[in-house]
């Protein structure tokens, strides 16, 4: 067909579907099976269709805007404000505006409406049990989802992914290196991806281990009371654990209160000496260190370990405050933030670096929208592990 301009018709023919499939999987829109998609992007080169960018723009006129979907609970946390603020930042880049969607306006039948304000979409952490997520993903607009969607709705035209069962066993290598036997997780209930990955490491990261990992479910949005409430009935139950890894956001503070009410120490009990602040971060897979002055630090970032130790204190059940009768506690979050960073003491934590992560998913869909990137592109988003105080080993 080089006689003359190959339409849509032309490409549904050849490949046996219907004009509008063909133009929903060229578009990356639509509830179109992976197979038929790929038949029609092959039929459609092979009869090399280009598109009619003029009359795209007269069938839909962009608003030059992008919508952004947060799970409910998003206000109250930090991890999804800097999300939303990395994510303005770089549509601002090309030109787009940020819609905030309420949970209200796009539920039911309200998908046409707001495929109608805005060019694509970002729906980030989408749950299973969100009413709004399957009419979003069928909006007839480009949708790019933050972590992957779990449930039975249309693919998104692409997503941006962390890989969250990496980021627990590296806490749960961490804090069993540091001495711990008996770890705890705290793991949020609901059916996002993160909250499955999680629950479901902890239960493999124990068999395989051959360690008996309490695993206690919270809300998504736990609060600190919620972390300290579950925490103290989880000490008072099993006195033998000797590390919790608290999985939402914010929530590390309410686990550190509850050690204090059970009597445990955090981390250590030595005195520390001038200059015996705690921080670190592992990057990588490298691993380096050193030692000097009185301090403990490290980082590790999708797997790596590196960090520094100095000091003159005494992690462990004994110090110069003094003996305490019980054995101390490792605390760390699966979600670093403000909460986490100021605590007493810090808290070890994974970084999932939400601005740059809010950033990588607007970036995407940028690609998408300006035909940069192929429609069903999955991106990955590394974490970084931040190790502080509250892992100390015991002696």
């Amino acid at each position: 067909m080089t006689s003359r301009t190959v339409t849509l018709l032309d490409v549904a023919r050849a490949a046996g579907v219907s004009k509008s499939t063909v133009s929903d999987a060229l578009q990356g829109s639509g509830r179109v099976a992976e197979a038929t998609r790929e038949r029609v992007r092959a039929v459609a080169e092979e009869l090399g269709y280009r598109p009619n960018s003029a009359a795209r723009r007269l069938r839909r006129s962009s608003t030059g805007a992008i919508g952004l979907h947060l799970p409910q609970t998003a206000t109250r946390l930090d991890y999804y404000m800097n999300l939303a603020f990395g994510a303005v930042a770089r549509a601002q880049e090309e030109g787009l505006d940020v819609v905030l969607l309420a949970p209200a306006g796009v539920a039911g039948g309200a998908s046409g409406r707001v495929a109608s304000r805005v060019d694509g979409l970002l729906v980030i952490d989408p749950e299973v049990g969100d009413s709004a997520v399957p009419g979003l993903l069928d909006a007839g607009v480009p949708v790019v989802t933050g972590e992957r969607y779990l449930g039975p709705a249309a693919a998104p035209s692409g997503a941006v992914i962390c890989d969250n069962a990496a980021s627990l066993t590296a806490l749960l290598d961490h804090v069993t290196e540091r001495g711990a036997r008996h770890p705890a997780v705290l793991a949020p209930a609901g059916t996002s991806a993160w909250a499955t990955a999680l629950r479901a490491t902890a239960a493999s990261w124990g068999q395989e281990h051959g360690v008996a990992v309490a695993l206690r479910t919270v809300p998504f949005a736990a609060t600190p009371q919620e972390a300290e409430e579950t925490t103290l009935a989880l000490l008072r139950t099993d006195p033998a654990v000797d590390a919790v890894i608290c999985a939402p956001d914010g929530a590390a503070p309410g686990v550190l209160r509850a050690a204090a009410t059970a009597g445990r120490t955090v981390g250590t009990v030595s005195v520390r000496t001038a200059g015996g602040a705690t921080s670190g971060r592992t990057i990588g897979g490298a691993t380096s260190g050193r030692t000097a002055g009185s301090t403990t630090s490290g980082r590790t970032i999708g797997g790596t370990t590196s960090g520094h130790t100095a000091g003159s204190t005494t992690p462990g059940r004994t110090g110069e405050a003094g003996t305490h009768p019980r054995t101390p506690l490792l605390v760390a979050s699966c979600v670093d933030g403000t909460a986490t960073r100021s605590a007493e003491p810090p808290v070890t934590a994974v970084d999932l670096r939400p601005a740059a992560y809010g950033r990588a998913c607007a970036e995407l869909l940028c690609d998408i929208l300006a035909g940069r990137t192929a429609p069903d592109t999955v991106r990955r988003h590394a974490w970084a592990l931040e190790t502080r105080a509250s892992t100390t080993p015991p002696c």
